[in-house]
């Protein structure tokens, strides 16, 4: 759920302990979920990885659904603090730019057990109103409502404009988490013998980068209104 939450120095010494508990509960529950998918994590596996009883870990969690739910909401919120950081002036731009897209994939990355885990499962009913999920979903959808409003983007279903925009961003992190090498499309054509270059990783990264580059600005060409249009043909980034 969406409350605010006490800084550690607010805690008591049983409290620090009980959260120590359960960020190791969560961390292990990630680690076995990267590894093993949802069909390996179980309470008994949990247990057994921290060292604690299957009775011990249901005080802090009553199911594994309820510890999903946990680390979805410590994702969404995440990602919505880093949204909501990036996020750039509607008068001067469209709100939906390139730095939110980089930073939707970036959290995605820093953390890709709990990304995989965060989309999975999910119940088909409405997500709960006061949850992370809903509300980053909801800024999404007010990021493309400020930009129609000031004139970057043009008029659209609003919800279906968020969903192919959610959509897209997905399946570009979820390739980068999956695919070490993504987006090196020649990393397969190398001979036997011939290695590829020392720094790999920066390549990657560059490319990575660039893609991104260009998914904004596909995703903003495919939103925007005349105005946007001219001033991206112009050269101008947003």
């Amino acid at each position: 759920m969406a409350a605010e939450t006490a800084t550690e120095d607010d805690l008591s010494p049983a409290e620090r302990r009980r959260l120590k508990v359960r960020d190791a509960i969560v961390e292990a529950a990630e680690d076995i979920f990267a590894s093993e998918g949802e069909q390996g994590l179980s309470m008994r596996r949990l247990a057994e990885r921290i060292d604690y009883s299957p009775a011990a870990l249901y005080k802090y969690f009553d199911s594994k659904e309820a510890l999903f739910q946990e680390i979805r909401e410590g994702f969404f919120e995440r990602l919505l603090k880093r949204m909501q950081a990036v996020a750039c002036d509607a008068k001067s731009g469209p709100m939906l730019c390139t730095s939110c897209m980089r930073a939707y994939v970036e959290t995605g990355l820093e953390q890709p057990g709990h990304y995989k885990l965060a989309f999975t499962g999910i119940a088909d009913d409405e997500e709960e109103k006061d949850s992370f999920g809903f509300a980053a979903a909801g800024h999404l959808r007010e990021m493309i409502v400020q930009s129609v409003n000031e004139g970057w983007f043009r008029e659209v279903d609003i919800q279906l404009a968020a969903t192919s925009v959610w959509a897209a961003s997905h399946g570009l992190t979820l390739l980068a988490i999956t695919m070490p090498d993504f987006p090196d499309e020649k990393r397969g054509l190398y001979q036997p013998g011939e290695n590829p270059p020392a720094d790999m990783k920066s390549v990657i990264k560059h490319k990575l980068d660039a893609l991104i580059d260009f998914h904004a600005a596909m995703v903003m060409r495919g939103l925007g209104s005349k105005r946007l249009i001219e001033k991206l043909d112009s050269g101008e980034a947003f």
